[in-house]
């Protein structure tokens, strides 16, 4: 981002600009959830028996408004150069920049989003599609460029605001997942792995009332298994693990059932 607040400075490009501004913001995203990340290893009290998990949640507000600050400013510097246009040099380097820009994003997009999916974190996530997104836009300094050098000038400033529109839809995209989250939502598909792997153990007869919600990357199960009422309680004991090593096996990221019995 630095490197490329050079080159925007020294070229004039506001396509360059806009992705510099971008990259800042990308950048900036790791402070918050470096904070999370740190708070969620606090030991859990009494005033906070669930733990710090939340705190990640939060964290993913942090990155969606700073992203969103990104393409305001980056929609207003590409609409600026359309009212008053410059001329722009260095499309040598201005190209170059944004190559280096798209290597150094996709290397952490891949590297967050990997992490980010063993992690079950949709704010790390998040951030990773955030990166690869900003990739994706340095390409676009590249095209911008090129336009410019075969004689058409409003090239640079129409990239500047094609950038910005991909900031936003990155916007939506991240604000639908971390919002989701925040409402204790989750994957209908979870719901459905849940039900798949209790009813899967011979004695429980059915599965109701399945509840789960994310606390940070890891989740909480809730529900009920009908199983035989006469059975002595030692079986049910039984039952009942095999029902816990089930999801277990199931749901990598769980971190805690509750099981009611019923008959």
């Amino acid at each position: 981002a630095l490197g490329q607040l050079a080159v925007a400075l020294w070229s004039g490009s506001v396509a360059l600009l806009a992705d510099t501004i971008h990259n800042f913001g990308d950048a900036g995203t790791a402070i918050p959830l470096w904070v999370a990340f740190r708070l969620a290893r606090w030991p859990i009290t009494r005033r906070f028996n669930y733990g710090y998990g939340r705190v990640e949640d939060l964290a993913g507000v942090g990155v969606v408004l700073i992203i969103l600050f990104s393409a305001l400013v980056a929609g207003y510097e590409a609409i600026d150069r359309f009212i008053h246009p410059q001329p722009i040099a260095q499309l040598g380097w201005v190209a170059l920049a944004g190559m280096l820009g798209f290597a150094g994003n996709e290397i952490v997009a891949v590297f967050r989003i990997r992490v980010g999916r063993q992690m079950h974190s949709a704010a790390l996530i998040a951030d990773g599609y955030h990166a690869r997104t900003d990739g994706l836009t340095s390409l676009a300094v590249v095209v911008g460029a090129v336009g410019v050098w075969l004689g058409f000038p409003l090239a640079d400033p129409v990239v500047g605001l094609l950038i910005t529109i991909a900031i936003f839809g990155i916007v939506w995209q991240s604000a639908r997942a971390v919002f989701t989250r925040l409402l204790d939502g989750v994957e209908p598909h979870l719901i459905d792995d849940i039900h798949h792997a209790a009813e899967h153990v011979a004695a429980v007869k059915r599965v109701d009332n399945v509840r789960a919600r994310w606390l940070g990357h890891e989740l909480a199960v809730e529900l009920t298994i009908r199983i035989d009422g006469a059975l002595p309680v030692a079986e049910t004991d039984h039952i009942v693990a095999a029902v816990r090593h089930a999801l277990a096996d199931h749901l990598p990221a769980l971190h805690s059932t509750r099981i009611e019995i019923s008959s």
